[in-house]
């Protein structure tokens, strides 16, 4: 029989971060709160400390794992079956990649959200100190909210930040007064999607991907131009070859190539890792080199190019 389902909440963020009050002010609310048994695990302890007393209810087990070698999937599993939980909470050491956690993780649980607290006096910091750490918690998450902001703080550089990872995060700000604010920054991509022909530029394109990626609804049929160096595989379809640019997520070790699908009746022309201009309309549909849906362009035009002056891509 089929092990029933248990959802798992990730609260992430770095040491004194604000996670542990966020964790407490959830689990005193009887909206969330209502009585299902839940496994509280601790993956890092600040200055803060909880308070079970003032959680809705008596059904919060709390759980210390001080050591990462420690989080595994056979303990995880067994305090499970003890307690016979039905719901997990996690508070996760901001020094852990979230994979680790993942692996770990018993293949009944299953991740239902992933929520970020930040101070917003030290996360440009971090940022800038520990962008690998930092971007893998972005990455995942579903909202990231700000603690401790001053009423006279730039928010646009925080906003730049998440936004630099991912179009789809919600964030919050909460002020030094407790006032709450949702962010409703609207981001323009630095393109006309709406264009006869969307001219993608070189310092625009890792946008221009994950875009694609994330709202292939809103560019299939459209026509684009853009530059990309061309990769050429003797698997490939007759017809077909692959375009993009080498991308920095969020430091030098991640930089990966990032392909589009082309087909040209002039494809012989191609050559592996030429840089090329190439125009022409995009439909997103199945592929069995992708193995799923993607974007395929279909060449209208392409010439040889220069390389750009950052051949590789970024969001920044």
């Amino acid at each position: 029989m089929k092990q029933k389902e248990i959802p798992v909440y990730l609260f992430v963020g770095f040491l004194e971060a604000g996670k542990t009050t966020f964790i407490q002010s959830t689990l005193e609310d009887k909206r969330f709160n209502s009585g299902e048994k839940t496994l509280l695990l601790v993956c890092e302890e600040g200055e803060e400390e909880y308070d079970p007393s003032k959680f809705y209810g008596k059904n919060v087990k709390i759980k210390t794992i001080e050591n990462k070698e420690d989080m595994n999937e056979k303990t995880l599993d067994l305090w499970c079956r003890q307690m016979n939980i039905e719901r997990v909470v996690v508070e996760y050491n901001g020094m852990w990649l979230l994979n680790d956690f993942f692996m770990a993780m018993p293949e009944s649980w299953a991740v239902y959200q992933v929520l970020m607290s930040a101070d917003a006096t030290t996360f440009e910091n971090y940022n800038n100190n520990m962008r690998q750490l930092m971007y893998d918690k972005l990455q995942t998450c579903q909202m990231v909210g700000f603690n401790r902001v001053p009423r006279d703080m730039d928010k646009m550089k925080l906003h730049k930040i998440v936004r630099g990872v991912s179009r789809q995060i919600d964030i919050v700000y909460e002020y030094e007064d407790g006032e709450t604010e949702i962010d409703e920054i609207e981001d323009p991509m630095p393109f006309d999607v709406n264009a006869p022909v969307i001219n993608i530029e070189d310092k625009d394109f890792a946008l221009f991907y994950r875009d694609l990626n994330e709202n292939p609804k809103t560019y299939d049929g459209k026509q684009v131009k853009f530059k990309g160096v061309c990769a050429v595989n003797k698997r490939f379809p007759n017809g077909m070859f692959a375009t993009g640019r080498h991308i920095m997520t969020c430091c030098v070790q991640d930089i990966q190539y990032y392909p589009i699908l082309a087909k040209w009746d002039k494809s012989a022309e191609v050559e592996n890792g030429q840089w090329r201009i190439l125009e022409g309309t995009i439909n997103y549909k199945f592929s069995r080199i992708y193995g799923s849906k993607g974007p395929i362009l279909t060449v209208k035009s392409s010439e040889p190019a220069q390389a750009p002056e950052e051949p590789v891509a970024t969001f920044y």
